[in-house]
């Protein structure tokens, strides 16, 4: 399996947890609200029993005449009986209302100002004003019971959810927010543990790259001496001899790889004039290069290591123009970065793949191995304190890399 498909494997992993964990959310949701509507029924039921309590009381001692006028005598009404339904309500909030609109009876609201216990059925201002600002807001809901007491007397029955089924209508949403973190928690620790694995695996790759290749480096050199006192042509002595160092820089530079590298003030121009030098003698002739650089300023820099994310550039510039286009590097500097701009006009970068072309595995290349960017990302950020990204994509048009590195005094 290539690195390719590690990052595929991997993003589909996430995907999935995402999946199994929107249909968890969705499943405690539908449960809740089930035991929610289940509740806000039973609730239903209470008060209609409650409605028919008072209705009963209500009409309880009312004298009723038959078609001759002649009294029809009461039924016996249990008083005590349906006192003790409508006392036994303690934490649903009802509010009966006569036929005018006025505020018979009220119970287990939370008012503004206590109760007086000397005068129980007294209501203060300050809480009626409150309870009338709780019916407005009732009649508009569905928790309302028509109470019909006779011909010519009815009386409604308004109530809020209780509190216990205010409190599960909103775990559903206390659930889906504890699991969010929880998972967001669990995918940072993730994240950071593979990030911990990565760097190890980072730093021994390359120091152990750059241990195998000190020994058959150090033999070459040798060899180029002895070469060089022998009847060769001098001009092929020092072309290898030009490789053997450019083997030597690259080894360093796996060494610098995993630590932070030592550092010296140079100028903006003058690094990617360096930078540049081995590239501009390796590109094909079919691609123009174009270098522009702008007022002089100092910045921090491991010159070997600002090298390889320049030639870095530089080549995936040339391989998306397949060898043949225009390549146009720019240097600009504010009061506190330099700004430095690789344009090509190669194929292009989906805008979807603005930030994965930093992720390690992530090629478009049938044989890249999708390390190269990451490595460039690395070098920027964590060992200069700077910032790459993809400035501008166009597919078919090019597209635009900007590195940012503060000025030196601008760390000071």
């Amino acid at each position: 399996m290539n690195l390719r498909n590690i990052y595929d494997s991997r993003r589909i992993w996430k995907i999935g947890l995402v999946a199994v964990s929107i249909v968890l959310v969705a499943a405690f949701i539908y449960i809740s609200n089930r035991l929610a509507a289940d509740l806000a029924k039973q609730e239903r039921d209470r008060m209609e029993i409650w409605a028919n309590a008072t209705k009963e009381l209500a009409s309880a001692g009312n004298e009723t005449l038959d078609a001759d006028g002649n009294p029809i005598p009461a039924p016996q009404t249990d008083v005590d009986f349906l006192l003790s339904i409508i006392e036994a309500n303690h934490n649903i909030p009802v509010l009966l209302v006569d036929d005018k609109g006025e505020i018979m009876l009220h119970r287990n609201f939370r008012l503004p100002e206590p109760i007086d216990s000397l005068a129980p059925y007294a209501i203060s201002d300050k809480n009626m004003a409150y309870l009338k600002q709780k019916l407005n807001r009732l009649r508009g809901s569905s928790n309302t019971i028509e109470i019909q007491i006779d011909d010519h007397t009815t009386q409604h029955l308004y109530y809020e959810d209780s509190t216990t089924l205010r409190r599960l209508a909103m775990f559903p949403y206390i659930q889906l927010a504890v699991m969010l973190i929880f998972l967001a928690i669990a995918y940072f620790a993730l994240i950071s543990v593979k990030k911990a694995e990565q760097n190890k695996v980072w730093v021994g790759l390359s120091k152990e790259t750059a241990h195998q290749l000190g020994t058959p480096i150090s033999s070459l050199a040798g060899w180029t001496q002895v070469l060089a006192q022998m009847d060769i042509d001098p001009t092929i002595v020092a072309d290898m001899d030009k490789d053997v160092r450019r083997l030597s820089v690259i080894a360093d530079r796996f060494s610098k790889i995993g630590s932070m590298p030592e550092k010296e003030q140079i100028g903006i121009n003058d690094a990617v004039d360096q930078s540049l030098e081995y590239m501009s003698r390796r590109i094909p002739k079919r691609v123009s290069l174009n270098i522009n650089t702008g007022t002089e300023a100092n910045v921090n820099l491991c010159l070997s290591l600002f090298e390889w994310v320049m030639e870095n550039l530089t080549k995936n510039a040339v391989d998306a123009m397949d060898g043949e286009g225009q390549l146009d590097i720019s240097v600009s500097t504010d009061t506190r970065q330099a700004l430095i701009l690789v344009s090509d006009t190669g194929k292009g970068i989906p805008r979807k793949n603005f930030k994965n072309v930093f992720t390690p595995g992530f090629t478009t290349k049938k044989r890249g191995w999708g390390l190269g960017l990451t490595l460039v990302k690395r070098i920027i950020e964590e060992y200069h304190g700077g910032r790459i990204y993809v400035k501008e994509s166009e597919i078919g048009r090019g597209t635009t890399f900007a590195i940012e590195i503060p000025l030196a005094y601008a760390n000071q």
